[in-house]
This record gives C-alpha cells, structure tokens and sequence, in this order.
C-alpha cells in the first residue's frame, strides 16, 4: 500500500497515473482515475483560473483523506496530484487514482476522495473571465457530496 501525494504548478498529464497505478502490488483488479479539468463558465468567458493553497496543510489534509478512504475500502495505491497556480480552459487540474483489487472499492473510494477534496483541502480558486476576477466560495452541492459519505 503506497500513497502519491504531489500539489505543483506544472502540468499534469494523464498517463502518469496510470502507469504508477500499474505498478500496483499483486492483487489489483481494478484501476479507477479522475482528472479534473478548468471548464468554461456558464456566464463568462473565462481567461484563465488561479488557485491557491497553503503549503503544508494542504498535503497534510490530502493524506488525511487517504487514510479515511483506506479505513473503508482495502486499497493497494492511491494517487492525488493538484496543481495551482494559473491555468487556462482544457488544463488538468487534479487527478485521483485508486487500485484496489475489485472495482467497487475502486470506483467508491476514488468518488469519496474526490468529494472530500473539495470540502475538506485548503484551495482556494478565482476565476478570471471577461467580466473581471472573483474568488469562487465553496458550492454547496460539494459539501452535500462530502457530507452525504457520512451517514
């Protein structure tokens, strides 16, 4: 069982998961990744996205998301990689990976960690669009993902 923690500003490119993941112990049966791309707005134009995080914590608050995940499904590797910085539409922005030896803790835990991602690690996202600059608060429909693993 081993962890890939990584926050950077430089680009991030799909097959890097995938081929840690590979690298996964005996056992594996199934591989599952998200990557998370900057999105067009739906009522700007949008230049470009920056994000922030407070070095440190956010590792930290990434591996504690981990180890909740690890508690409820038996996993072999997990992977998150975010970038900050400036980022422009169509950049990955986050990945998870997840193996695991069946798919439905594959696909669960991957969901999970992405969905305490948003609620729980210190990023902080402004969007700069033809309209100006504005920091983006946390959705609500974010905090009732995370919220709705907890019953």
């Amino acid at each position: 069982m081993s962890n890939y923690i990584e926050v950077t500003e430089a680009s991030l490119n799909s097959a890097d998961v995938n081929a840690w993941l590979k690298e996964s112990p005996e056992g594996v049966g199934a591989l599952v990744t998200f990557t998370g791309l900057v999105r067009e707005l739906d009522d700007a134009d949008l230049e470009a996205m920056e994000l922030e995080h407070y070095p440190g914590m956010t590792e930290k608050a990434l591996q504690r998301i981990i180890d909740q995940a690890r508690e409820r499904w038996p996993l072999k590797r997990v992977w998150v990689v975010h970038r900050v910085g400036r980022m422009t539409l169509a950049d990955e922005v986050v990945q998870v990976g997840v193996s695991s030896a069946h798919r439905k803790a594959a696909f669960e835990a991957a969901v999970f960690i992405m969905d305490y991602l948003k609620r729980d690690a210190p990023f902080w996202k402004r969007e700069v669009s033809d309209k100006g600059s504005v920091w983006v608060e946390q959705k609500g429909t974010d905090l009732d993902a995370a919220n709705s693993w907890d019953v």
